[in-house]
This record gives C-alpha cells, sequence and structure tokens, in this order.
C-alpha cells in the first residue's frame, strides 16, 4: 500500500511547514497549523479561468463594461460601488449568526422579482430548514431555485446547464471537490473550491457570491490566499446583541472600499437604515462629561457619531486603558499629547473610551473629538451644547486640517449642531447658515472653547 505523504498547512495564510509548530513562522499566528494528506502529483493542474484570446489594446471601444445588477438593497448596492458586476467573485465574511444567510436571501429574493432566475446552493442546510428561513423572511419566489448540494463538481454542473443571473454559495466552507482528500474546509479545499468558482464566474460570466466563516481572530476562515483570488471581500459587523449591522468593504476591484452599509436586524429579516446619524445619536445623554459628537466620513457619507470617554482613580495598582471603536494606539498618543501640551495627567487614571453604536473610528479627524472627550471627564465639565469637532491632532499639540471639511459640517448642521471646533486649515467653503464655526490651530486653544460655556 503506497504511504499517504502528510504535510502541515497554516491555516491562516496557506504556508507549507515541514513539521508541526505552535506559531506560523509566515504570518507568525499561534495554533493555526494543522495536518493535512498532500495533494497527488498533477492533481494541482487545472484548466484556464477564460479560453485562450488575442491581446486587445485597452483602448479598444468594442469591449464595453455590462451595466451592474442591482441587488434591490440600496446600502448594498453602496458598498459594492453601485451593485453587482457581472462575472465577479465576491466573498462575504461574518461571525456567525450575524446575518449573512439573511442578507444573501433577501439580495437573492430582489434579483428574483427583476425576472432573472437565481441560484441558491446551500451546503449546511437541509431544504425544508432553508425554505423555512426564506417564508419566515417573506422571500419565496418562483426564480429563486434552492440547491442542497456540497459537492462543488454537482453545483458546477447546475451553474452551466441552466441560465443563471445570481449564484449563492453558502458557505465556500462548507463544499468540497472529490478531487483532494482533504476533508471540507480544510485550506487545500476551500482554496481549491474557491478557484472551481472563480473559473465559473469569469467563464459563464455569472456573479457569484461565497459566504465564508470568520475565526475568533476575525478573519475568514481559510488561507489568505482566498481574500486575493476574489474581486470584492465584504465583512458584515455586529454585535448578536444589538440590533445594528455595517457592512464594509475591504476589497473592491470595481469600486472604493471605504463605503459602508447599515442595516438594522429585525424579526422579518435585516432592514436599510438611510439615516445612520439619527440612529447612532438617539439614546445619547444629554449635560453629561466625557461626551464629543463627531462628524465622521466613511466613503462620501458623513455620519455623526458619538465619542464617550471616562477618565478614573485607578484602584486596582496599575492604570486600564480600555478602548472600543478606534485605534488603542492612538488613544495612547493622545493620552501622551494631552499630558504634554496641556499639563493633563492621566497615569494614575483608568481611561475608558467607547465609540456608541458599534462604530469603528479608522480616520485621523476622530482625534480632536476623543482629545476633548478625554479632557472632558477629566475635569467633570459637559462640553459646550449642540457642539461637534474633528479635526487631526499632531504630537506637537497642533490641530490639522482634514478632507470633506464641508459635508461634515452640513450633517452637523442638519441634526442641530449650531457650534463646531475644526482645524484652521478646514475654513474654506464651510461657511454654513446657522452653525458657528471655531477655527482652532492648537489643541490647548480648542479645549478651551469647548469649556467655555
Amino acid at each position: 500500500m503506497a504511504r499517504v505523504k502528510v504535510i502541515f498547512v497554516c491555516q491562516t495564510c496557506g504556508a507549507v511547514h515541514p513539521r508541526w509548530m505552535g506559531k506560523c513562522t509566515e504570518c507568525e499566528e499561534w495554533n493555526t497549523i494543522v495536518e493535512e494528506q498532500a495533494e497527488q502529483e498533477g492533481a494541482h493542474l487545472r484548466p484556464a479561468i477564460v479560453a485562450a484570446a488575442e491581446p486587445v489594446a485597452v483602448t479598444d471601444g468594442t469591449h464595453i463594461s455590462p451595466e451592474r445588477l442591482s441587488t434591490g438593497v440600496g446600502e448594498c448596492d453602496r458598498v459594492l460601488g453601485g451593485g453587482i458586476v457581472a462575472g465577479s467573485l465576491t466573498l462575504v465574511g461574518g461571525d456567525p449568526g450575524i446575518g449573512k444567510s439573511t442578507l444573501m436571501l433577501q439580495i437573492s429574493h430582489h434579483v428574483a422579482q427583476r425576472g432573472g432566475r437565481v441560484l441558491y446552493v446551500t451546503g449546511e442546510e437541509s431544504f425544508n430548514q432553508a425554505r423555512l428561513r426564506a417564508d419566515r423572511l417573506g422571500t419565496l419566489h418562483d426564480n429563486l431555485m434552492l440547491l442542497t448540494e456540497s459537492n462543488v463538481s454537482v453545483a458546477a454542473r447546475h451553474i452551466r446547464s441552466d441560465q443563471y443571473c445570481f449564484v449563492v454559495i453558502d458557505s465556500i466552507q462548507s463544499v468540497y471537490t472529490s478531487q483532494l482528500p482533504a476533508v471540507p474546509g480544510s485550506v487545500g479545499q476551500v482554496r481549491e473550491c474557491a478557484n472551481e468558482f472563480l473559473r465559473l464566474a469569469k467563464g459563464e460570466q455569472v456573479p457569484i457570491f461565497l459566504v465564508g466563516h470568520v475565526t475568533k481572530e476575525g478573519v475568514i476562515a481559510g488561507p489568505r490566499l482566498l481574500e486575493h483570488l476574489v474581486d470584492t471581500v465584504l465583512y458584515f459587523e455586529g454585535e448578536n446583541k444589538q440590533s445594528l449591522r455595517i457592512l464594509r468593504s475591504v476589497k473592491n476591484r470595481y469600486g472604493s472600499t471605504n463605503e459602508i452599509g447599515v442595516f438594522e436586524m429585525r424579526d422579518t429579516g435585516l432592514n436599510e437604515v438611510t439615516n445612520p446619524s439619527a440612529l447612532f445619536l438617539n439614546e445619547r445623554p444629554e449635560g453629561v462629561s466625557g461626551s464629543v459628537v463627531i462628524p465622521s466620513v466613511e466613503g462620501t457619507r458623513p455620519l455623526l457619531v458619538e465619542v464617550q470617554a471616562l477618565v478614573g482613580d485607578a484602584h486596582a495598582g496599575s492604570p486600564r486603558r480600555t478602548v472600543t471603536g478606534m485605534n488603542p494606539n492612538r488613544i495612547s498618543l493622545l493620552l501622551a499629547v494631552l499630558e504634554k501640551r496641556a499639563g493633563l495627567h492621566f497615569a494614575d487614571r483608568d481611561v475608558f473610551v467607547n465609540v456608541a453604536g458599534g462604530v469603528r473610528l479608522d480616520e485621523p479627524a476622530a482625534d480632536l473629538a476623543a482629545a476633548l472627550a478625554l479632557v472632558s471627564s477629566f475635569r467633570e465639565r459637559p462640553l459646550a451644547p449642540h457642539l461637534v469637532a474633528f479635526g487631526e491632532v499632531g504630537l506637537a499639540g497642533e490641530i490639522r486640517a482634514v478632507n470633506m471639511a464641508r459635508q461634515r459640517v452640513v450633517e452637523a448642521g442638519k441634526f442641530g449642531f449650531r457650534r463646531c471646533i475644526l482645524p484652521k486649515g478646514c475654513m474654506k467653503d464651510v461657511e454654513i447658515p446657522g452653525v458657528e464655526v471655531w477655527p482652532v490651530s492648537e489643541l490647548a486653544q480648542a479645549i478651551e472653547l469647548a469649556l467655555q460655556f
């Protein structure tokens, strides 16, 4: 009997190691290396993605991109850059129970309503389970076809035999190819099945959405090669105990990666939130220290988000630093600047910073709002009423300009905010009726203005 060759593969980056080890030397992740059977010689040979063709000049006008297919969900179209592109392969990741299958069913139903045939391949649920969910969500339609199959060859045969305008694979970890001896969900199986669906999408010019599970570290299970393979990577974020859900694009070959879509989970499925600012500020307390509103920008959409800070005496010996929704390293930098430039000592204080609503702020424009929230809580003084603030804080305590200042001030004025602290370099074209603009160039000046009431 021939001896089976065994290899050790990292589930995160796909690196192959000669033996098992606790830490991957490529991605430096712990406990991600698993034992798998090696592929047989020649098994890696696969047909080309598309048929061979002659080189074509990039200026050739005969090859016109087809129109995008609308998902019927405005928030999803925004994240995708205007809709679904024919022949594209999209990966949708998220925690278990976050609503990935719900979103895919709702999109499939909208596409089916427009007259297109949709194939929903589920390898994790029976037909009755999938139909019960579709019935509960109100997504039953004659053009929506359910296929309970985990063999990628069978799914590929159905995709080629019928004219489908949209295909969903739920999930990529549940399907397998018989050409590999590994179990479904392993690195080799996920990679090979994704390659097969890529060939189908490009060859048949049908958009395919792959649903992927997320590990406890927050990355899509399987090798990182999978993210490089697909055209678009979407992450569905949110807390299971909260109704808010955010769809975020981290890779998009057909549009921007800065847009987000906001949804609210209800018994009947996911509802679009067309005015996220109102939702984020709905329960904001008034007259409380440590609360500042920032007009942030996600792509082209301005959002009003509340930044909260709590500063208290450290009773456990070592001061705590807990940050949710922002980069902890950025908060540490702001604490150092406040101590050096404003004379506020946080060394013996516990510091907690939170962005309300489950939103994550990654832009430097959130620096000033976070710094003012820390000062407000440190001094136990609420800031000026109806105030918003934005700007980047430098190490010298200077306030640097940020982009889209006018859009930020306009959004604040819509919700009744009458005062805005912003960098002096953003003063051009920000004269908005009803909003008093306070330009600042230093952090100490911004603190003085914010606490003057």
